[in-house]
């Protein structure tokens, strides 16, 4: 089945004859879903039918109309979202990994919808601030001033969460007035257009706000222009090249990426092997290592322990990986599935042979899994792969296994805990576990410049936490350096990162005007 893209409002196939075709297969069968290309698609008249019709449309509703849209929307995804639970299967997800992304995209347009009713103005604009006084008398003020931009935004997202990636930046360019075209990755792109389907057929969305492009968007950024948005969610390599992309660069075209990076986790001295918040500790380092088959691009990657608590630290993770049951989602009482193709099975496995090079495997074997329900080599499965390594090697702070692996690091020392995080060069968030508060903020205040998100984990939040791993729609999604340097959620912050602010300069019955008193 060649897969169809959604154009002009219009679901179209692309041309038959295309020598680029991709196979896209079942993670755990290895039989064909189906097949993605985007030849002969105009993405010309897609992208001027964004700007021509799907903004205009949104620009003329205000924000809590535009919240509205997103209510429904929710709504509608959540009453079929069972039917993106089974094709998750196919992607390797069990029903939890398919709940963590298909929930998990209903909640964020949920919460933006209800964030938008509180905290913006029921108006199509948002004038920040009180206003300023710019000259010695009372009638020249300045404010500044939020508006839509005439734009698009370009969703490329990742294969990891083909639900909740391009809901959750579809809830901010809609409250931003901006239509998108999503270009899904190829090997979830099947999950994605069902959600489309899903949306389309509910007619929630005006017409020209949401566009999906099946296959290559390439041709596409030539097509970007002052007003559009690129947000890439992807590898930090990819990132890098569409950050010098002619066309990007020459017409200043907005680009948010959200890169791969290597995340870390770090146990404080003060926690010692055996008590509760150590127990807390391993099951957050399990988490992340099965969850998704460690597909998240926050997942732990690299895990930090005084050099006292090694051996402890080591042996209480793979006794517990060692409880994880692999194989067809489907099955009874499997954990983790297979990761998404037998191309990124092998790239895990490159990655981790290159960091055990200065180390061991503790647990699992990259060549060999044990499975249920299921053929170990025609399926993309993994054993969950937990390594102790060098801590002063390069390959653990540069190699990113995008899979179920994370490395354990001992450290000397905090100075020395503090340098292994930097090595990272920039990470999404990490993780500080301890109840040593001089400890904890001494860390916070040298590690925070490198991460977009700091989990804090004590023994007083350790019942309530929702994990290293979940991203929040009120804080802050990115990270500098590799991590990409971008911002995602954040709330209303987000939304506004959309939009456009200009300084007007005006009398004060004009500022008075625009803020609608």
């Amino acid at each position: 089945m060649l897969l169809e893209s959604y154009l002009q409002d219009t679901w179209v196939a692309p041309t038959t004859a295309d020598p680029s075709v991709v196979d896209v297969a079942d993670a755990v069968t290895g039989e064909t879903v189906c097949r993605v290309s985007s030849a002969g698609l105009d993405l010309a008249a897609a992208f001027g039918h964004a700007r021509q019709v799907g903004g205009p449309a949104l620009r003329a509703l205000t924000f809590h109309q535009r919240a509205g849209l997103l209510e429904v929307l929710a709504a509608a995804v959540r009453s079929r979202r069972e039917e993106l639970y089974a094709l998750s299967a196919r992607a390797g997800a069990t029903l939890d990994d398919a709940r963590y992304d298909v929930d998990g995209g209903i909640r964020v347009l949920r919460d933006y919808a209800a964030r938008a009713r509180t905290e913006l103005p029921d108006a199509p604009y948002l004038v920040e601030g009180p206003a300023e006084r710019l000259a010695r008398g009372e009638d020249f003020l300045g404010v500044h001033l939020v508006t839509p931009s005439p734009g698009l935004m370009l969703q490329v997202n990742a294969f990891n969460f083909p639900v909740w990636a391009p809901l959750e930046k579809l809830a901010q360019a809609v409250l931003a007035g901006m239509p998108s075209v999503v270009k899904p990755a190829t090997p979830t792109a099947y999950l994605t257009e069902h959600l489309v389907r899903i949306v389309t057929d509910a007619g929630v969305l005006p017409p020209g706000a949401l566009q999906l492009v099946a296959g290559s968007v390439r041709p596409g950024l030539d097509l970007l222009g002052e007003q559009d948005v690129l947000s890439f969610t992807g590898s930090a390599a990819t990132a890098a090249t569409l950050r010098t992309h002619a066309n990007l660069v020459t017409r200043s075209v907005r680009f948010n990426a959200e890169a791969d990076s290597v995340n870390a986790v770090v146990l404080a001295p003060d926690v010692s092997p055996g008590s509760p918040l150590f127990e807390a500790f391993v099951r957050e380092v399990v988490t992340e290592m099965t969850v998704k088959a460690g597909q998240k691009c926050t997942a732990v990657r690299r895990v930090l322990v005084p050099r006292e608590h090694e051996s402890a630290a080591l042996d209480a993770i793979a006794s517990r990986l060692a409880e994880v049951s692999i194989g067809n989602p489907a099955a009874e009482g499997v954990r983790m599935g297979p990761v998404v193709s037998l191309a990124q099975r092998e790239d895990v496995r490159r990655a981790v042979r290159a960091i055990a090079a200065s180390g061991r495997f503790v647990h699992g074997d990259p060549e060999k899994v044990r499975v249920v329900d299921a053929d170990p080599e025609r399926g993309a499965f993994l054993d969950p792969l937990l390594i102790s390594a060098d801590p002063d090697a390069a390959a653990p702070h540069e190699i990113e296994p995008f899979g179920p692996a994370a490395t354990v690091l001992a450290y000397r020392d905090t100075v020395h805990a503090t340098d292994l995080l930097a090595r990272g060069r920039g990470s999404l968030a990490a993780s500080l576990v301890g109840d040593d508060l001089a400890w904890t903020t001494a860390l916070v205040r040298d590690a925070a410049p490198w991460h977009g998100r700091l989990h804090l984990l004590d023994s007083t939040n350790m019942a309530q936490t929702t994990g290293h791993g979940s991203p929040l729609p009120a804080l802050r999604h990115g990270g500098p350096g590799r991590a990409g340097g971008g911002s995602e959620l954040g709330g209303v912050r987000g939304v506004v990162e959309l939009m456009q602010r200009t300084g007007v300069q005006a009398s004060r019955r004009m500022v008075v005007a625009f803020q609608g008193r």
